[in-house]
């Protein structure tokens, strides 16, 4: 698939995408110069397509340009992380750490 538009509602400290008229999202909170990836959903109908590592990029490209760290606190958002080492200087402490 082609890249889905993504975009940032701050307000509601969320990236949004629809693909097929399904609604996808990745919550985050933001804690100081920090924002922690709390959750990625992406339903079932539109799953397997790209959309959630589309939308964790989207908030890493966010970050970065803000100048702000990531905490991957979703497990989803972690394993992206892990698998995009040049993202790695972006990566905040763990919770609790």
């Amino acid at each position: 698939m082609e890249n889905p538009t993504i975009s940032h509602d701050p307000d509601t400290s969320a990236f949004l995408t629809q693909v097929d008229g399904v609604q996808a999202r990745l919550d985050y909170c933001r804690i100081g110069d920090t924002i922690a990836i709390t959750h990625t959903g992406v339903p079932r109908e539109i799953g397997g397509r790209g959309i959630a590592a589309a939308l964790v990029k989207a908030a890493f490209d966010y970050a970065r340009q803000a100048g702000l760290k990531v905490r991957p606190d979703c497990s989803y958002a972690a394993a992206w992380l892990a698998r995009h080492p040049q993202y790695a200087d972006l990566a905040a402490s763990p919770q609790g750490a």
